[in-house]
């Protein structure tokens, strides 16, 4: 298993570059909206999830009543529902505190790299590679996410934070377009979330990733 937790922590190790101006980005919007140090803080330890962390701290900011501020996290998280879908059939062998242990450290990154990892040939401790991965990456977002409620405001706008989270996620996509279907489905998500960004509370992402799971659903069964 150490193996495993080596490997994975090896696989995420060029992610880990996105992730640090992701939590900073979440650090600096925290404390602009107006949040307390210790709650921004706090917020990484307990919700670590960073696109609703942003999302929460930006209603906070203006004044929103805090069941729309849990309400919009948890459509934005609703996709981790999927994530762990696809994951079961790997891991269903898990310890109770594994399955807990699991779920709380689930993420996009490390759902990615382990779903690729999972489906390349060689043997691998799924489990081990997972957390391995999902602790570099918690690890990595406590301390990005730190820095940037100490720093506050001081961060210059000419660094362009904001850039490097698209990227991130354009890096852990592309390694997944290995087939014709993959490829539609990322094609018909991307044009479903420009069609669909105005929905309220960050339906859109959640109405773009159904469409895309539809799409995919119908080519492994029909193409």
């Amino acid at each position: 298993m150490q193996s495993s937790v080596v490997a994975g922590l090896r696989a995420v190790a060029p992610i880990l570059v996105g992730v640090v101006p992701f939590g900073m980005i979440y650090g600096v919007v925290a404390v602009s909206q107006g949040l307390d140090r210790l709650p921004a803080i706090l917020m990484s330890s307990i919700v670590f999830a960073g696109a609703s962390q942003i999302a929460a701290a930006e209603l906070w900011g203006q004044g929103a009543p805090w069941f729309i501020v849990v309400a919009t996290g948890l459509v934005i998280n609703l996709r981790f529902l999927m994530y762990s879908a696809s994951l079961a059939p790997h891991m269903n062998d898990l310890q109770p505190w594994q399955r807990w242990l699991g779920s709380y450290l689930l993420t996009d990154q490390g759902y990615a790299v382990s779903v690729i990892r999972f489906q390349s040939p060689g043997e691998v401790h799924r489990f081990g590679f997972y957390l391995g991965a999902s602790i570099a990456l918690w690890s990595t977002w406590q301390a990005s996410s730190l820095l940037g409620v100490v720093v506050g405001l001081q961060v210059p706008a000419a660094w362009g934070l904001e850039f490097s989270v698209p990227l991130m996620f354009l890096a852990l996509l592309i390694p997944t377009l290995r087939t014709p279907t993959p490829v539609i489905v990322a094609i018909v998500s991307g044009a479903a979330a420009l069609a669909f960004h105005t929905l309220p509370l960050h339906l859109g992402l959640i109405a773009a990733a159904t469409t895309g799971l539809m799409v995919g659903a119908w080519r492994e069964r029909f193409a």
